[in-house]
This record gives C-alpha cells, sequence and structure tokens, in this order.
C-alpha cells in the first residue's frame, strides 16, 4: 500500500460538512457572501424544509451573481471562499442537499476544491499514476499527464471559477473526468492486498498490526467514493443542460 493512497484514504471527497461558511450576519452583503438575510434565520433549529428552500434560493442567488459580474475579484472571493470563513452556515444550508439538485452540486464541487488543494502532492502523484499518458480524461479535465501538485491547486481553482463564470455542464464534466482518473490512481496503489487470498491478508495483518489492511481498505472506500461523485456530477451536468437542475 502506497504512502498516497493511505494519504488520501483518510481525507476522503465525501467527508461532509468540511468546506464551506458564510460570514457573519451583521457583515453587509456583498458576492461571494451569502446573504445575511438568510443566515440570520439558520439558528434555532430551523425546519429542514425551510432550511432546504433557502440553500436551493442562496445557490441559484451566488450562481447568478458571479455569472452576471465582470470583476475578477468577486469571482476570486467566490473560490476561495471556504479558505476565508469555514464551513458551518453553508454546510447548514447545502450538505444535505442531493447530488442532483444545484445546492447540493455546488456542496460537491466545493468539497472537492477544498480537498484537491489539501491533497494536492498526493494527488498530483496518483494522476500520474491513474492517466499515465495523455488521454480524452486529460483533455477534458484540462490536466497534464505529468501534473505537479501547484498543477492540482490551479486546476482545482480552474474547475470551481468555470462552474461560475462559463459553462456550467462543461465544469461539471472537467470534475467528473478528474474524479475518474483519481480513483483509478487508487485502484491501481491497492493491488496487492485486494488479490492476495484470505490467509495472506490475515498473516500481513498480524505482521504491520492490520494497518496496510486498514490503509488499502480506506484507499478503496475512496475510490469507491470518487466513483461515485463522478456519476453525480455527469447527471448534474445533463439536467442543467435540461435545465432541471434547481
Amino acid at each position: 500500500m502506497s504512502t498516497s493512497a493511505a494519504n488520501l484514504g483518510s481525507s476522503s471527497i465525501r467527508s461532509s460538512r468540511s468546506g464551506f461558511v458564510s460570514g457573519s450576519p451583521s457583515r453587509p452583503s456583498r458576492p461571494g457572501q451569502l446573504d445575511p438575510a438568510i443566515t440570520e434565520q439558520l439558528p434555532g433549529g430551523r425546519d429542514p424544509q425551510e432550511i432546504s428552500e433557502m440553500g436551493h434560493i442562496s445557490a441559484a442567488s451566488l450562481l447568478d451573481k458571479v455569472h452576471h459580474t465582470t470583476d475578477p475579484k468577486v469571482v476570486e472571493r467566490v473560490v476561495t471562499l471556504v479558505d476565508r470563513e469555514g464551513v458551518d452556515i453553508v454546510a447548514e444550508l447545502w450538505s444535505d442537499a442531493g447530488p442532483d439538485t444545484l445546492p447540493g452540486t455546488l456542496w460537491r464541487l466545493y468539497l472537492l476544491r477544498t480537498w484537491m488543494r489539501r491533497q494536492s502532492e498526493v494527488i498530483s502523484r496518483l494522476w500520474r499514476v491513474g492517466e499515465p499518458t495523455d488521454t480524452a480524461a486529460s483533455a477534458i479535465a484540462g490536466v497534464d499527464a505529468a501534473p505537479t501538485a501547484a498543477d492540482m491547486a490551479r486546476t482545482a481553482d480552474s474547475i470551481l471559477s468555470g462552474a461560475f463564470t462559463g459553462d456550467f455542464a462543461v465544469a461539471l464534466e472537467r470534475a467528473a473526468a478528474f474524479c475518474d482518473v483519481i480513483a483509478k490512481g487508487l485502484q491501481a496503489t491497492t493491488p496487492s492486498f485486494q488479490q492476495a487470498s484470505p490467509e495472506a491478508q490475515r498473516l500481513q495483518a498480524e505482521h504491520d498490526g492490520g494497518q496496510a489492511g486498514r490503509s488499502q481498505a480506506a484507499a478503496r472506500k475512496t475510490a469507491k467514493a470518487l466513483m461515485t461523485t463522478s456519476k453525480e456530477f455527469l447527471k448534474a451536468a445533463r439536467l442543467w443542460q435540461q435545465g432541471k437542475l434547481e
């Protein structure tokens, strides 16, 4: 089991409620920050249906504001919202939304960016394993065959900013292609344990205290999550093109 897979296994893209928050309700509203009128309604055990409705409204409003701006600073504030302001309020609004909804899709894009930047060095190595030569996935995702950690960080920003400033469906297709390649890289790092006999797995677990088995299990779980997320992005892209992603 490689260090790459072990590290990623402990930081899955699917770990929820870990990447996004709005500013204080006392601040004036501006692009790249949720409307205080929405956030002020969240504390106090709001009804789940009301929270869901606010999540849809906030997602549509944020996307619309950025689509109609030519100010690069606005785009930067939206892309880096997680870095600057945390997670709790927007997680409250978006993290429970389904993958076939706009807030659920935006939530997954923000989580993907956060994960890509935090694990950029490991992910760059996994990309080289999962995509050793340029293929259609490289072209779609916009990643070279041998990317560096810095390349991965730039790609993370590019995918998310493209969702707000370019063709939303294309951004989702890029995200899907990226997830597929990293999933392949993870799978390629764990063949020996997967193919070993139960007895060999038992002996290996006894030898290393079970750490290798746990690490490989975590890597396989992350790979499966990435494949699921890829399919969710592609479905959301189709719904967007049909005008049905709300």
